[in-house]
């Protein structure tokens, strides 16, 4: 049976040069989990580093966490549902907010749990996905302020995640100087400039963040080492905190190109024939996924003469050529993953979860 394996020395690895980074730059951060998607297991891990602030996307994750441990400090980092805003006061020390009146029911239910209910405002800049239009930040903030059981904590910014748009100078410049104004105008303090995400690590390295951007939220980066500006690695980070390991459940040599009639297959593609490959073979290996837990894109086999050709909903084709590794069945073939293919796996109760110093 196919399994994701955290590997917890890579994971300690690349915590602690996230954590003297952020340390060396008088930066607070804190852990986003949802790629676990409350796994125990692995949020043990996770908490065990030390980090002592862990944000997620789902609530059912950050009430397992404060089971783990009652002490470590949750986020939630998306606009709450009204539906749920009992449990966000609940088990949510901090939550992500853009809409008044999400934070009117914050307010009232932070009142009946006798909790103050900490907030940090989101604010739109350039990426458009959550965030608070500039021109009405003001006024947003004028009536937040007054909001009993509410305390603000925050500005921040979400970017690169929905139309790709990258952080830059100005940007988080002006993030900061938001910050400076509403301090100013309403006589409060803002603790946090909540600017860095995984895709704001490049700018911090090259000494190129603003002054005032003081937290950051990480997932991408202490998982897989990824520097978005290259696609490439971070240099002196790890890509090899979580691997899948497959099982091959069939191997034989076989034609290189399909023999029929060809037609749409269930993925709605059909095979291109190249008339060079007729008559040439090669061995094909199956293994025990397909995209009901994977899109293949998302896989990035450690062995590099190992081809992903397709997959069928539960089953992975691989053209392992001549077969120089002697693969047979029941060998395990393992795979680096990308950040949204470990997402689904993650996700899914059909891949187990393993880990392993």
């Amino acid at each position: 049976m196919a399994y994701v394996k955290l590997y917890r020395s890579e994971l300690q690895h690349n915590f602690k040069f996230l954590d003297s980074l952020f340390k060396k730059n008088g930066i607070k951060w804190g852990i986003t989990s949802k790629l676990l998607c409350g796994n125990r297991d692995f949020l043990e891990e996770v908490i065990n580093l030390g980090i002592g602030e862990v944000h997620d996307s789902r609530i059912s994750n950050l009430r397992r966490i404060k089971e783990i441990d009652p002490s470590t400090m949750t986020i939630y980092i998306k606009p709450p549902p009204k539906d749920i805003i009992p449990d966000v006061v609940k088990y949510a020390d901090v939550s992500l907010n853009t809409e008044l009146s999400t934070l009117y029911e914050l307010s009232d239910e932070a009142q009946r749990q006798d909790k103050t209910h900490k907030v940090i405002i989101m604010i739109e800049m350039g990426d458009l996905r959550e965030g608070v239009m500039r021109e009405d930040l003001i006024n947003f903030y004028e009536k937040v302020f007054k909001l009993p059981g509410i305390e603000v904590i925050g500005l921040g910014t979400n970017l690169n995640c929905m139309h790709g748009v990258m952080p830059d100078g100005d940007k988080l410049i002006q993030l900061a100087l938001y910050k400076q104004i509403i301090e100013l105008r309403f006589k409060k303090e803002i603790p946090l400039v909540s600017g860095g995400t995984t895709v704001t690590i490049p700018l911090l390295m090259r000494d190129q963040l603003p002054d005032g951007v003081n937290h950051f939220r990480i997932g991408e980066a202490l998982f897989f080492g990824k520097d978005l500006f290259t696609d490439g690695l971070i240099d002196g980070m790890s890509d090899q905190v979580m691997e899948l390991y497959t099982q091959v459940i069939e191997i034989s040599e076989k034609p290189v190109v399909p023999s029929g009639e060809l037609g749409m297959n269930p993925q709605g593609k059909q095979t291109e024939v190249s008339q060079e490959d007729f008559g040439k073979t090669s061995y094909r290996a199956i293994i025990d996924i397909g995209v009901l837990d994977i899109q293949p894109d998302y896989l990035i086999p450690v062995n590099e003469n190992i081809k992903i050709l397709d997959a069928s909903s539960d089953m992975l084709i691989l053209d392992v050529g001549t077969n120089e590794k002697g693969y047979k069945v029941g060998d395990e073939i393992r795979f680096k993953l990308k950040y949204m293919g470990a997402l689904g796996l993650m996700s899914s109760d059909y891949i187990q979860k393993r880990v392993a110093d």
